[in-house]
């Protein structure tokens, strides 16, 4: 039975060490899709609707990374709405070195690319994932979603792809992400995404940070899906910071195998 790596203070972790410890597999011959999410210890996904209000000085460091390390950032519709998310701003310095080492990054130091997923195209065009200076973003859409709504969002900059009839399927935007070379992949939410990646078996990696507090309310969990689908996880690692926060990472068994 895989044991619970002994915890690691985060304070006693150089960069290099915390990047060694989040390194995606080196050269991924196919998308590798990491998860990552914040959750109060009992459970809450949020704050109000928003998960910003979890975040702690250790979250956003590691969140920080994970973005450095990632070729693109997979989102849902309803969090890229909820979060007001725009482009990713990232260390260009740190993804030239990456880079370098084979690690994730970018040979330029751009940023990795927004990857927004929504069945019906439903984005503001005006909205700061547009108008944010970065990389292009990808639309993952479906052959259903209005026209003139597609229309509007490839006219604001994005690149959208249709990945299915009426849904969005994972095998399909897995197979859109490895055309691109975008394999290392970091899902940033929502639970609905999640479920739907993890019931189809495509979840290969889960960053869990758990944040010191209790928040009660209706939040609901990290994945939700119409069925159960039980995933045996290898912890890698947890790391403890001085306020209380836990950072977790979990593997999926013989990812690497």
């Amino acid at each position: 039975m895989q044991r619970m790596p002994n915890a690691i203070q985060l304070t006693d972790l150089t960069r290099d060490d915390l990047v060694e410890l989040y390194a995606y597999p080196v050269e991924a011959s196919v998308p590798y899709v990491r998860v990552n999410f914040v959750t109060s210890i009992d459970g809450a996904v949020s704050v109000d609707g928003r998960s910003g209000g979890l975040g702690t000085p250790a979250d956003h460091k590691v969140f920080g990374l994970l973005r450095d390390l990632a070729d693109v950032i997979l989102v849902g519709a309803g969090t890229a709405r909820a979060e007001n998310y725009g482009a990713a701003h990232t260390d260009s310095e740190l993804r030239r070195g990456l880079h370098k080492e084979g690690l994730g990054g970018d040979v330029q130091g751009t940023p990795p690319r927004i990857a927004v997923v929504t069945a019906r195209g439903a984005l503001d065009p005006a909205s700061r994932l547009f108008t944010d200076t970065g990389a292009r973003p990808i639309v993952f859409t479906t052959a259903i979603a209005p026209e003139d709504s597609k229309r509007r969002l490839a006219d604001a900059g994005a690149e959208v792809i249709v990945v299915g009839e009426d849904r969005c399927t994972v095998e399909s935007i897995r197979a859109e992400l490895d055309r691109l070379e975008l394999r290392r992949v970091l899902c940033e939410g929502g639970p609905s995404l999640f479920g739907d990646f993890l019931t189809a078996g495509g979840v290969d990696d889960l960053c869990l940070t758990l944040s010191p507090q209790l928040v009660g309310g209706t939040a609901g969990r990290i994945a939700v899906s119409p069925k159960a689908a039980p995933t045996p996880m290898e912890p890698r690692h947890l790391l403890l910071d001085s306020d209380g926060t836990i950072l977790t990472r979990f593997e999926r068994a013989h990812t690497r195998g």
